[in-house]
C-alpha cells in the first residue's frame, strides 16, 4: 500500500480543490508547458475526474476549467511553439 492511500479523503479532496483553483487562477500556465514539465495538464486532470466519477470527459474538463474547455481555450490558450511541442512529446514519452 502506498502512503497516499492512507491519506484522509477530506484532506485529499481539499488539496485537489486547491490544485484546481490554482490552475484556474494561473491561466498563463499553458497546458503544453505543463505537459512539457510534468507530463500532465488540465485536460488530463479533467479526464481523470471523468474516469473516477463515471461522467463524460467534457464534464470532467469543465469542472477543472470552471467553464467549457472551448471557452477557456479561446480566452487563454496560445499557439504552441515547435520547442514546446518537442518538450511535451519528450515528457509524455516518460509516462509510458
Amino acid at each position: 500500500m502506498d502512503d497516499l492511500d492512507g491519506l484522509d479523503d477530506r484532506v485529499a479532496a481539499e488539496a485537489f480543490r486547491r490544485l484546481v483553483r490554482h490552475l484556474r487562477h494561473r491561466s498563463d500556465a499553458q497546458n503544453v508547458d505543463l505537459m512539457g514539465l510534468a507530463g500532465f495538464c488540465r485536460n488530463c486532470l479533467g479526464d481523470w475526474v471523468a474516469e473516477a466519477g463515471g461522467v463524460p470527459k467534457e464534464q470532467g474538463r469543465e469542472l477543472v476549467y470552471g467553464m467549457p474547455y472551448a471557452e477557456w481555450k479561446a480566452r487563454h490558450q496560445t499557439e504552441a511553439t515547435p520547442e514546446q511541442l518537442a518538450r511535451m512529446a519528450e515528457s509524455v514519452a516518460k509516462n509510458a
